[in-house]
């Protein structure tokens, strides 16, 4: 199985300019810049490859818990994972430093304690993570 995105960019590092689709079009010629990726975090002007992670990380890991769950016995009735990423400037470069993920979860059924159990696990095993093994993930979850 792969995936696939392009990625065009036009001018210099500072004040050009880029787009990014992706095969499903769900991206298609979505503008990103420096603007977008330092600046406006806002998301109106554009796209950054820092809110891509973030959300492929949030898609990734719920569904990687969804998994977890179900072969646990539990269907959740929602899970609800929002993603930070942050990138810092570490000398002369910039690096993904961290990432967050912050879950909510409502599972019939299922005490903290395993609903924990399986949210680290699914933390540490969804394909994302294990991609981004040499950033710091971190984990914030709570069942309601």
């Amino acid at each position: 199985m792969k995936r696939k995105a392009t990625a065009v960019w036009q001018g210099n590092g500072m004040e050009g300019k880029g787009s990014l689709t992706s095969t499903s079009g769900v991206l298609n010629n979505t503008p990103y810049s420096f603007l977008t990726r330092f600046k406006n975090e806002d998301g109106i002007a554009g796209t950054n490859p820092e809110e891509l992670i973030a959300a492929a990380h949030a898609g990734c890991y719920a569904m990687a818990l969804s998994f977890m769950l179900s072969g646990a016995g539990f269907i959740a009735d929602e899970l609800k994972v929002d993603a930070a990423v942050s990138i810092d400037q570490v000398g002369d470069h910039f690096e993904i430093t961290s990432i967050n993920l912050n879950l909510t979860g409502k599972v019939p059924g299922i005490t903290p304690e395993k609903f924990i159990e399986l949210a680290n696990s699914a933390k540490v095993n969804c394909p994302v993570s294990q991609a981004l093994k040499s950033v710091n993930i971190t984990l914030s979850a709570i069942l309601v």
